[in-house]
């Protein structure tokens, strides 16, 4: 163990000035043993290449850690501030937590998950490689977000605008918000609920590779969307009254059934 941290050290000195931390297992799989460690370096930034777990741990801020390579667990700690962190490689749990802003925070390689949390301030995230779950918390912007690999639940939160936000992968919930704008977003990959929103305009939305209920709302044009995967409903919509079935397809290359 002594040689491993000499050898750490020795990099430290002589690369980037970022501490590398190979695994918490070197420190006895004690989150205090490696911050006396850092506290007797005199707290540098330092990264790990390991998964890191501290679910249910007494911890309120990652201070200088820049970068975890594997999976960050902080569900049920006093988590408060991420520090410097700027990016996880696999999966960073977070829910129930008293978090409120991810700060530097820039990617996320796996899942991220919010649920639960008194979340208002997505900071500096530009993406998530995963599943994003906001479900049932109070954000009400997604900031820099830019892409979301896996699905998106905002159900339950007051969102009313996705911003930056330009790509989903997979399904995007949005019941019971009070959606408004979809902003820059072009293409979700699943399917899309937009039931009995205020919604008014797809704005640049282009494809939905699922399903896509426009139901109960007060939508009067299909903008700039060129496909649907699957069934397309515009029941109780100003657009129904406008369009008949042949009209919507010459428009929108719908694979399923139209229900008008």
């Amino acid at each position: 163990m002594k040689n491993l941290i000499k050898k750490i050290l020795k990099e430290y000195k002589e690369e980037e000035k970022i501490l590398v931390i190979p695994s918490l297992k070197y420190f006895g799989d004690d989150w205090n043993v490696l911050q006396s460690f850092l506290k007797s370096k005199r707290n540098p930034k330092w990264k790990l290449l390991d998964d890191l777990n501290l679910n249910g741990k007494s911890i309120k801020s990652l201070e200088n850690l820049q970068s975890v390579a594997g999976n960050l667990d902080l569900r049920y700690t006093e988590i408060e501030s991420l520090g410097n962190l700027q990016s996880v490689g696999g999966n960073l749990n977070l829910s129930n937590t008293p978090i409120e802003s991810l700060g530097n925070l820039q990617s996320v390689g796996g899942n991220l998950d919010l649920y639960n949390t008194p979340i208002k301030s997505l900071g500096n995230l530009q993406s998530v490689g995963g599943y994003l779950d906001l479900s049932n918390t109070p954000i009400e912007s997604l900031g820099n977000l830019q892409s979301v690999g896996g699905g998106l639940d905002l159900n339950g939160t007051p969102i009313e605008s996705l911003g930056n936000l330009q790509y989903v992968g997979e399904d995007l919930y949005l019941r019971y918000t009070e959606i408004k704008s979809l902003g820059n977003l072009q293409h979700v990959g699943g399917s899309l609920n937009l039931y009995n929103t205020p919604l008014e305009s797809l704005e640049n939305l282009m494809s939905v590779g699922g399903y896509f209920n426009l139901m109960n709302t007060p939508l009067e044009s299909l903008g700039n969307l060129q496909y649907v995967g699957d069934w397309l409903s515009l029941r109780n919509t100003p657009i129904s009254k406008k369009y008949t079935k042949e009209e919507i397809r010459q428009m929108v290359d719908v694979k399923g059934k139209i229900f008008m």
